[in-house]
């Protein structure tokens, strides 16, 4: 068994974050996305792994994640010259496949359950494809599926005006081989890309056997800001354990799950947990509010922040009012000259320099 994990794409609805950098290497609770990805899929005994990367953001995710030593697998990557669609990145993947079933991960997605279940499911019933479904309020946005009681699918259409159930297609998918033929007999759609859901009918209309099982956890598509914010909190929540490495002084105060980071300094400031504070961080005269991420080498100085997510080395100074429900990319500065009256929202790409006057 294998794995494919899709971080390509060009994250148009995080932009102006991701015109910089990928959207799957945005830390959540300060881990990379792409990264619970693959620690899902080695959970599961799936240790041979092949990423698939745009030329844009390509070179980044291989010099972060690395080869694959660290979550115990071994890590290939396969270069996608253009977003031409899931399948179409199905195709390309082939030779590093060949002949094995695997399951396909898309790299921005996140989920609660554990894969293993599944795994067990579609081998123990050899399909030739399983499905993950979870009911939405506005399946139109999504690949739709419609099943009998018994799991069987009967229908998929992708993103549909008039949608056969409200049940949508999560980002995880087990194949068989099978698939690689079901590719080679479907066209382009209207968009010019390779559907997988097109892909999957073809394997219903030539009797190949395809299920459906629905997720019974959460399941986050962090491809916006409010979505991103929201897998931030969930797993502050459901994984923060308190671990304090840094050095507070007297006047410096931690209430509830906390955890702080070695070379971290917290000069008269007041943390409410759950909040993640990385490695190398200077905090001063600071108020850090419940489901905050701040990742490695931040500065903060006379800031009131909460529920936010702040990535590396960003400088934020004299903002008193409170920064809320905000996603501020890498080495951005942001300042004041003087007080603002409203709680502010910020939604920042790399290296942007704000000055509030």
């Amino acid at each position: 068994m294998k794995a494919l994990i899709l971080s390509g794409g060009k994250g148009t609805r995080l932009r102006p974050l991701t015109y910089t950098g990928a959207k799957q290497l945005v830390p959540v609770a300060n881990k990379p996305i792409l990264w619970y990805g693959i620690e899902s899929i080695v959970s599961a005994g799936i240790t041979e792994i092949g990423i698939i990367i745009s030329p844009e953001t390509g070179e980044e995710v291989q010099k972060l994640t690395g080869e694959g030593d660290r979550f115990g697998a071994k890590i290939t990557y396969i270069l996608q010259e253009e977003p031409a669609g899931l399948a179409h990145a199905v195709k390309i993947a082939q030779p590093f496949l060949g002949d094995s079933p695997f399951v396909m991960y898309l790299g921005d997605n996140l989920i609660q359950n554990d894969l293993t279940p599944f795994l067990n499911h579609f081998q123990d019933k050899q399909l030739d494809a399983l499905i993950l479904l979870r009911p939405v309020e506005n399946p139109s946005a999504f690949g739709v599926a419609k099943v009998d009681q018994t799991g069987r699918v009967l229908e998929l259409v992708e993103k549909p005006a008039v949608p056969p159930s409200n049940l949508a297609l999560v980002g995880i998918y087990y194949f068989s081989p099978e698939v690689h033929q079901a590719i080679a007999r479907i066209k382009p759609s209207e968009r010019g890309e390779l559907e997988i859901t097109d892909a999957i009918s073809n394997l219903l209309d030539h009797k190949n056997p395809v299920e459906a099982q629905i997720l019974e956890g959460w399941w986050l598509d962090t491809g916006k800001k409010d979505d991103l914010l929201s897998a931030n909190q969930i797993l502050l929540d459901s994984e923060l354990q308190t671990a304090i490495f840094g050095e507070l002084d007297r006047d410096s105060q931690v209430v509830g799950r906390v955890k702080i980071g070695q070379g971290t300094q917290l000069i008269n400031c007041s943390v409410r947990g759950p909040v993640i504070i990385g490695e190398n961080c200077h905090l001063e005269n600071c108020f850090i509010g419940p489901y905050s991420s701040i990742a490695d080498g931040v500065t903060l100085k006379d800031v009131d922040l909460e529920h936010s997510v702040i990535l590396q080395e960003t400088r934020i100074e004299g903002i008193q009012q409170r920064i809320v429900d905000s996603l501020i990319g890498r080495r951005a500065q942001l300042g004041t000259g003087r007080p603002r009256p409203k709680a502010l929202r910020f939604m920042v790409g790399d290296d942007c320099h704000i000055e509030l006057a």
